[in-house]
């Protein structure tokens, strides 16, 4: 069977409740969407509960296209919230509420199947939070297709034992900077952000380390070799879901074979691009990404 399936993405998936409304997100959901905006496909793994919330996202999904036969329902759980502020500079605060459906993902035959003809699994460290999920994920892992992982360190799911598995098994790492100064000093006091990633690289072998720096860009470290970009300055309505488009545009570059220092340009613009607008899902269409890029590289 040949990889037909370019992207699977494992995890979260919910309502991010704001100040006066509600939008979709989860990381998960978020680079599948992004994945499908630009044209790849890519298939979501994750659970809802047989409630309002969650028939409104079946809904959203159906609406923006994302494939969803692998989006369970669960009979007990609710649809997962998050609790979201944003401050004055567009950066936003998380309450994630436990016990909720994306907890109880239940292993498939669909799911190996999938997994193991796909090109990358992306998933990220808030699965493994619950049991469940958690036992479902690490046995995904184990089939064999490139592993992308998404850290996302929320208080109080912080777990070295677990974080340090996941990094073990992972291809491909993004993190932000904070996150790389969290697991980095793990191991040591280290100052340049640099010198943490090769740490982290060394110590898990990992081939590709992403760092995204908010407003300042990103640098990675891919066959060591240090690729770093210093970001656009664009008005921000928000910056739910910028760095999911980030890492979907990333990996749509990635999987064109394009070189690595223009994967990086262009995960920088759409991450951009996103946080121009509001919640992690905006409807917009490639010819809306490269409009954008012309104006951005106007400025320059």
């Amino acid at each position: 069977m040949t990889k037909n399936n370019e992207v699977v993405c494992f995890g979260e998936i919910l309502w991010d409740v704001l100040p006066g409304r509600e939008l979709p997100g989860g990381a998960p959901m978020n680079v599948t969407y992004h994945l499908s905006k630009l044209g790849h496909k890519a298939t979501l793994i994750s659970r809802l509960g047989a409630d309002e919330r969650g028939m409104a996202l079946r809904k959203v999904f159906n609406d923006k296209g994302i494939d969803t036969r692998c989006v369970q329902t669960d009979p007990d759980h609710k649809t997962s919230v998050v609790l979201a502020t944003p401050n004055e500079a567009g950066d936003v605060k998380y309450d994630i509420v436990e016990d909720v459906a994306w907890d109880y993902i239940e292993r498939q035959p669909v799911h190996e199947e999938l997994v193991s003809n796909a090109r990358y699994f992306v998933f990220g460290s808030l699965a493994a939070r619950s049991k469940i999920t958690r036992d479902t994920l690490f046995a995904l892992m184990e089939l064999p297709s490139r592993k992308v992982l998404d850290i996302n360190l929320r208080v109080p799911f912080i777990n070295r034992v677990t974080i340090e598995y996941l990094l073990g098994k992972a291809e491909v790492v993004k993190m932000n900077e904070e996150e790389l100064a969290l697991v980095a000093g793990w191991y040591g006091d280290y100052l340049g952000i640099e010198e943490k990633m090769y740490l982290l690289q060394e110590q898990f072998n990992i081939e590709t380390l992403i760092v995204t720096r908010g407003a300042k860009g990103a640098v990675i470290n891919y066959d060591n070799k240090f690729y770093v970009h210093d970001g656009f300055k664009v008005p921000v309505a928000d910056t739910i879901g910028s760095g999911d488009s980030f890492l979907a545009a990333f990996l749509s570059k990635f999987i064109e074979n394009k070189n690595v220092g223009a994967a990086l340009t262009f995960a920088c613009t759409v991450g951009a691009f996103v946080a121009t607008k509001e919640g992690g899902c905006p409807d917009y269409d490639v010819g809306a990404i490269e409009l954008f890029q012309n104006k951005l590289s106007q400025k320059i």
